[in-house]
Parts: structure tokens; C-alpha cells; sequence
């Protein structure tokens, strides 16, 4: 194995393991509230986790505009830009955290006009809403310590970040609801303080670690004009391009439902399949922000090129790897996750098109992270636009004929096209234009 491929795994097996922790809180919660005898605690879990990954998810671009920025200087050498990064992140997520703590109110009651649920859970899903909302500032100020992180190559820290919250999630819980009998407040206490654990580790290590650093943290001039536009204007392209992808997630769900409960079933249990395969397609893509970041940075031309290449390599074995391991193992798989028959026997019609994802969706997460790297956020924006554009084309032109597999065609298509459009639109990028770019912007 050559230097490249160990710098790829030595970044993306971390990231993997950190992005199958991130689950486990949600988990853990269910788990807990889930041997309380009554279904509603559960209803009041799985509704108030939904709310805070759809608040979280669209604030993801704090994590991925950070490390694109720290990836370019850490390529630089440039000390000062690195500390910069990570106090403007900072700041701006503390304001962000504080608007939405603010907000708080018209938040909840406007989401429970959008959520159906029964009187029961939405009065516990209420209570744990308006506790772990006061866990935004840790949640919004870890996304910009994890995109630091990253962007300085080192995805070990996010991962003993995850590891961290996860056992305080489930000690606090434990402690909360079954010693001091506190239900779902005692959940939502828990996860608020294992947030918060999550943050006090991340400044611990940053602060060791980055100690070298603490002089230019006295002489940054972090409100700088020119900087501040940049940090919005990639920032502003992401938040677009998450909301696209929100657009589509919410919508796959949503007309899957109204198929019946039998096909939601099917289709909320085959992505699950599409979930574990881009747990670990996202951590080579972390790899390939955090390296074509430093390559552009230092203006390597040659590195960041081989680097780009050994990606895909390693996204095409990967594509293949998941279409035999789902074409030869899928199905048991599923058959894990409920022992529901008709469920099991319905999702037959439709497994192919699972076996299709890992060939479909492999470029746009490599690209994903590349353009983050290059911080050629409009790249992504316009790719993920036109693949949205034609995912509803496609569906409503189909439904009619097709029902759920239009659903499942329209998905298919578009990841294959916001990898297709990403890599046309960054087809001259890719050659020098990354580097002539960032030249001009510095």
C-alpha cells in the first residue's frame, strides 16, 4: 500500500467509525425509553430525534465550510488562517445557536402543526424538545470542531469525540430515568449533558494538541471583510445544497407513505441499506476534503491529481464491494431488521434497485468532498439542483405507471446525476483550475 492510499484510510476509517457512532444516540435513547411500558415514550423519542436531525442536518454546512477552509490553510502552512477558521466557525455557530434558543417557541409549535401525533406524544415530545434544544450551541460549535479537525487531517479526534457522547449518553440516561425515575425528561437530560461532554472533549483535545497555535489566537482579525464573505458565500452554497437534500429525503418518505404502510415499510427498510453504504462512502469523502484541501492549499498539483485518482479507485472497489455483498447477503440483512413476512416479501419486488446505489451514488460523494476541499461550493450546489430538478421531473412523469418504483427510478437518477453534473461542471477544475482559483482568492 502506497503513501497516498494510507493517507486516504488513515483519515477515512476514523470518519467511518465516527459516522456509525452518530446513530447510536438515537439508539440509545429508543432503547431506554423503550422499556418504559408504553408506546407513546417511544413516539415522543423518534418524533423529538426526527425534529432535532432535520434542525442539525441543516446547519451541517458549518462542518463542511470549516474543513474545506482549515484543509486549504493546514496546505499553506499558514498558522494564523488555521486558528481564524476555527474562532470564525465558532463565533458564527454561537450566533447561529443563539438565534435558534431564541426562536425556540415558535420552532416546536410550528413543527407540531407540520408532525401529526397523538396529544400523548406530542406533550413528551415537547418536553424533550425544549430541553436538548438547549444543547444547540454544543451540537452547532462541535460541527465546527469536527470540520477543523478534519481539515487539519485528523479524523481521530471527531471519532473519540463520538466514542465520548455515546457513553455519556447511556450512563446519564441510565442514571436519569431509572435511579432518579425521570422518563423521558431524564432521556432528553441525558443527551443535553452528553452533548455538551461531546464539546468539553473536543476543546480538551484542541486545546493540547493545537497548543502551538494559541499565540495567533491573540492577533486574529476575525471579522475581516473579505474573509467573512468568502466564509459566507461557501457556507450560503452548502445550506442550499443541504436543503435540496432534505427536499428530496422528506419527499421519498412522505410518497412512500402514501403507498400504504406495508410499501413505507419496504422503502424505510431498503434505505437503510443506502444509510450503511454511505456511512462509509462519507468517510472517504472526508478524506478526499481534508487532502485535495491541503494539496490545493500548498499548490501541489501532482499530489492533489494522484490523490484524486486513488479516490476512485478506491470508490469504484468500494461500489463493487456493496453490490456483491447486497446481491449476496441483502436480503438476510433485512430480514434482521423485522420479522415482518409480508414486509420481507414485498421488498422483493423492489431490491434491485438497492443493488443499483453503490454504482450510482459512489461519485458524488467523492466529489462531494473534493469540491469541499476545493471550496467549489457552487459546483455542488448547481449538481445537486439539476439532480433534484430531475428527480421530480422523473417521478411525476412515472408515477402514474409506476407507483413506487417511479419513487425508486427518480432516486436512482438523481445520485447518478450529481455525480455525472459535479464531475462535468469540474471537469477544467480538475485539471489547474482549483489551484488558479484559489490563487486569485489569495
Amino acid at each position: 500500500m502506497n503513501l497516498t492510499d494510507k493517507q486516504i484510510l488513515n483519515i477515512a476509517v476514523p470518519s467511518i467509525i465516527s459516522n456509525i457512532t452518530v446513530p447510536l444516540l438515537g439508539l440509545v435513547d429508543v432503547t431506554i425509553v423503550g422499556h418504559l411500558g408504553a408506546a407513546s415514550y417511544i413516539g415522543a423519542i423518534a418524533v423529538g430525534g426526527m425534529l432535532f436531525n432535520m434542525i442539525y442536518w441543516i446547519f451541517g454546512f458549518l462542518r463542511m465550510g470549516t474543513g474545506g477552509l482549515a484543509a486549504q490553510a493546514y496546505g499553506q502552512k499558514d498558522k494564523a488562517e488555521m486558528t481564524r477558521i476555527l474562532l470564525r466557525s465558532l463565533a458564527v455557530s454561537l450566533c447561529l445557536s443563539t438565534i435558534l434558543l431564541a426562536l425556540q417557541y415558535p420552532i416546536c409549535q410550528t413543527a407540531f402543526l407540520i408532525i401529526e401525533a397523538s396529544p400523548e406524544v406530542q406533550k413528551m415530545a415537547t418536553l424533550y424538545f425544549y430541553i436538548c434544544i438547549w444543547g444547540a450551541p454544543a451540537m452547532l460549535g462541535l460541527y465546527s470542531f469536527i470540520g477543523w479537525f478534519i481539515g487539519m487531517q485528523n479524523s481521530r479526534f471527531p471519532m473519540f469525540i463520538a466514542l465520548t457522547q455515546n457513553i455519556v449518553n447511556i450512563a446519564a440516561s441510565l442514571f436519569f430515568v431509572f435511579v432518579l425515575d425521570m422518563e423521558v425528561a431524564g432521556v432528553a437530560l441525558g443527551t443535553l449533558i452528553a452533548q455538551y461532554a461531546g464539546l468539553l472533549t473536543a476543546i480538551l483535545l484542541g486545546w493540547y494538541k493545537y497548543r502551538f497555535l494559541r499565540p495567533y489566537a491573540k492577533r486574529c482579525h476575525l471579522f475581516e471583510k473579505q474573509a467573512m464573505s468568502r466564509f459566507f458565500s461557501i457556507n450560503r452554497d452548502i445550506f442550499f445544497r443541504t436543503l435540496c437534500i432534505v427536499t428530496v429525503t422528506v419527499f421519498f418518505t412522505s410518497t412512500g407513505a402514501a403507498y400504504g404502510d406495508v410499501i413505507l415499510a419496504v422503502n424505510t427498510l431498503l434505505m437503510q441499506l443506502f444509510t450503511l453504504f454511505s456511512y462509509v462512502m462519507d468517510g472517504f469523502a472526508y478524506a478526499g476534503e481534508a487532502l485535495s484541501g491541503k494539496y490545493i492549499g500548498a499548490n501541489d498539483r501532482i499530489k492533489f491529481h494522484h490523490t484524486v485518482r486513488h479516490l476512485f479507485g478506491w470508490g469504484t472497489a468500494l461500489a463493487i464491494g456493496f453490490t456483491l455483498l447486497y446481491s449476496l447477503g441483502g436480503k438476510e440483512f433485512l430480514s434482521l431488521l423485522t420479522d415482518e413476512t409480508e414486509v420481507i416479501q414485498a421488498s422483493s419486488e423492489y431490491f434491485l434497485w438497492v443493488l443499483a446505489i453503490p454504482a450510482a451514488g459512489f461519485s458524488a460523494f467523492l466529489l462531494d468532498g473534493i469540491c469541499i476541499g476545493a471550496t467549489a461550493t457552487k459546483i455542488m450546489l448547481h449538481a445537486i439542483f439539476i439532480a433534484t430538478i430531475c428527480f421530480f421531473l422523473l417521478y411525476y412523469s412515472l408515477h402514474s405507471r409506476l407507483g413506487n418504483h417511479a419513487l425508486w427510478t427518480a432516486f436512482i437518477v438523481y445520485l447518478a446525476l450529481r455525480g455525472i453534473t459535479q464531475a462535468l461542471l469540474s471537469r477544467k477544475l480538475l485539471k489547474d483550475g482549483f489551484f488558479s482559483t484559489f490563487a486569485n482568492k489569495h
